[in-house]
């Protein structure tokens, strides 16, 4: 699906970065299909060298008959972005957002003429293959449209497309609530630090559990309250230990972070 298209990457910075490398590294692409841009000559000449492929300063010539154009920019600087390349982009190109807050309806005001366009959210989990991607397509985009951005992400990690609606929860939920889980582990393995066990052992014991955890719950698809019931055993060290976790409030704490992070997105665009 994506072995002979042309792929504009409008901001290689962190995020478009790890498009740029997991996209590679994983072998959907070839370095020579992917031109991006960056805003400092010397980044570009840096990222141009490290993965071999051509970029520039110049959003509009990178744009300029790519089959896909990746809008890979921060919220504050889209009508920018998409001012510097409205009078190349034609209806036969899909333009892909990774802005979070950005609506495609803002996307299709920016661009005019009927472009499709598709808003996703991904995580940096991408870089490792194991993203997390919301997919939503505007009023131009088709099935076809949707199954190009959905290919282009599920090489990444996994995918899911929903209606617009919910993509503010999937960026407070997903994209944000990966940093979430790093404190998560990190404190569970400050715990193991506090229990005895050496530092680097504590770290790869909670960051494997977490990832087991979340395996278990995508391929079982048992409700994780089910998963977590298995492992407490009556008057064993479980219920101890979540006892401990509930007089914390931690439940309560992520479910108000992730709703503060879902409404922090649908304010971006606004400051």
């Amino acid at each position: 699906m994506l072995a002979r298209k042309r792929i504009a990457v409008i901001g290689a910075g962190k995020l478009g970065e790890t498009l740029i490398k997991a996209l590679l590294e994983a072998k959907v692409v070839h370095a020579e299909q992917i031109y991006a841009t960056t805003r400092h000559p010397e980044t570009g000449e840096r990222k141009a060298k490290q993965y071999g492929i051509k970029t520039s300063t110049d959003n509009a010539a990178a744009a300029k008959g790519a089959d896909i154009v990746v809008l890979s920019v921060k919220p504050q600087v889209m009508a920018e972005a998409l001012a510097s390349i409205r009078k190349v982009i034609t209806k036969s190109q899909i333009v892909i957002s990774t802005a979070a807050s950005v609506s495609t309806a803002f996307i299709e005001r920016g661009l005019g003429g009927g472009v499709p366009v598709i808003r996703t959210m991904p995580n940096t989990a991408c870089l490792v293959r194991a993203g997390m991607t919301g997919i939503c397509g505007g009023k131009n985009a088709g099935r076809e449209h949707l199954a190009l951005a959905e290919g282009l992400f599920s090489a990444l990690g996994r995918v899911l497309i929903l209606d617009e609606k919910y993509m503010d929860a999937v960026t407070g939920l997903s994209a944000s609530g990966i940093a979430f889980m790093y404190v998560t582990l990190e404190s569970m393995a400050e715990g193991g630090v506090a229990a005895g066990l050496p530092r680097e052992i504590a770290t790869e014991l909670a960051a494997q559990t977490m990832l087991g955890a979340a395996k278990m719950v995508l391929e079982t698809r048992e409700h994780p309250a089910k998963l977590k019931d298995v492992v407490t055993t009556p008057a064993g060290t479980t219920i101890d230990g979540l006892l401990e976790l509930e007089s914390g409030g931690l439940r309560v704490t992520l479910i108000k972070t992730v709703v503060r992070a879902a409404k922090r997105a649908s304010e971006l665009l606004h400051g």
